[in-house]
């Protein structure tokens, strides 16, 4: 029952976070490949420098893990960024600013993952820096499969027996 609930939690969130991913573009962005704007939509490592662009490659995927007892997902796909933490559904891009960053805009008021720095990624586990000072460490998800070393939840405590209720007489 423990792993259902604490598995259950994560597939919301990574959905939530694949949703968030998916809803980033919009049906008028098709027509605006020429123009003055056509710079704006290049992705972080289509630049000049190799290293960049390894980097910002390494980070697509999804990306799981608990900070403080909390789910956290970041989703990054094509230079695209989701994130789902607690009661926060963030989404931004990768910027490369001299370090590839994760910048963010988020729901509800939370701003303490806005602007995320990569600590370290070893293509298996991602830590990031937040400017908020909270720090994720998270688990890449293989895809379609959830990942196994995440803790466990603690085990709720047994609920006791209700008494019976005495019988109601019919309303007449």
């Amino acid at each position: 029952m423990t792993r259902f609930v604490r598995t259950g939690g994560v597939v919301v969130a990574a959905l939530a976070a694949s949703l968030a991913l998916t809803a980033c573009g919009s049906d008028d962005d098709a027509g605006k490949g020429s123009g003055g704007d056509a710079g704006s939509s290049a992705k972080p490592g289509d630049g000049q420098e190799s290293g960049s662009a390894t980097d910002t490659a390494s980070l697509d995927g999804t990306w799981v893990g608990l900070t403080d007892g909390k789910n956290v997902t970041v989703s990054i796909t094509a230079g695209k960024v989701a994130l789902v933490a607690d009661q926060a559904v963030c989404q931004g891009d990768v910027k490369d600013m001299g370090e590839v960053m994760l910048a963010l805009k988020c729901t509800g008021g939370a701003n303490d993952r806005t602007m995320g720095a990569i600590e370290s990624n070893d293509g298996n586990k991602l830590v990031l820096s937040w400017d908020g000072g909270v720090k994720d460490t998270l688990s890449k998800a293989d895809p379609g499969k959830l990942p196994t070393d995440l803790p466990s939840l603690p085990e709720l405590p047994e609920v006791p027996e209700l008494p019976e209720l005495p019988e109601v007489p019919p309303a007449s």
